[in-house]
């Protein structure tokens, strides 16, 4: 994955490898239609999404999967995710590439976030 500064979330996605553009554009869709009033950008050189100046999510494209952050074991075990299911590490859930995108959860988590984040 190219790691240079771009300008757009659709940059950032444009620039990931040719399998996992399709899977970041679902993720980036799934993320939209969960919290509507969030801003989109780049931040840490990765899509971000903000709700009044706060960054609400972040995702990032790997060569094996994606990540969604933050995210805690707390809220995912709150969301009645089995434990084991997503590979969890330091605030990040990670998803295989290879697999369905779980949307659903993906945009319980982007609420769940947002609600957090706007406390």
């Amino acid at each position: 994955m190219n790691r240079t500064t771009v300008p757009s979330v659709a940059g950032y996605i444009a620039r990931q490898p040719k399998g996992s553009r399709s899977v970041l554009t679902r993720v980036r869709r799934i993320i939209r239609r969960a919290i509507p009033g969030a801003e989109e950008a780049i931040s840490y050189k990765i899509p971000t999404y903000k709700l009044h100046g706060h960054a609400v999510l972040y995702f990032a494209g790997w060569k094996a999967h994606y990540s969604l952050y933050p995210v805690s074991a707390d809220l995912v075990a709150a969301l009645g995710v089995p434990p084991g299911k997503y590979e969890l590490r330091k605030g990040t859930i990670r998803f295989p590439l290879d697999k369905p995108v779980p949307a659903t959860l993906i945009a319980r988590i982007a609420k769940r976030r947002a609600r957090e984040t706007l406390g």
